[in-house]
């Protein structure tokens, strides 16, 4: 019997709408962390970005996570 293979890490960038400070930034980082599947989160709050490693989450989990912490993701 093999042994089952890990489910790969993917990266993925969010625009974010809303974040003008550090605690915006911390907001969101912490909500997104807390998201099952999600490994390093790093916000940019100059480019407004939300940067996710993650295995197996969708994409709704992250933008519910981003509305929880009071912000936007944006296409």
């Amino acid at each position: 019997m093999s042994p089952s293979s890990p489910v790969p890490s993917q990266s993925r960038r969010y625009a974010i709408a809303g974040m003008t400070c550090d605690h915006c930034v911390l907001s969101v980082r912490e909500e997104v962390a807390e998201v099952a599947g999600v490994g390093d989160v790093a916000v940019d709050l100059a480019s407004g970005t939300l940067t996710v490693s993650r295995t197996g989450i969708d994409d709704d989990a992250i933008r519910d996570a981003v509305a929880e912490a009071g912000y936007e993701v944006v296409t």
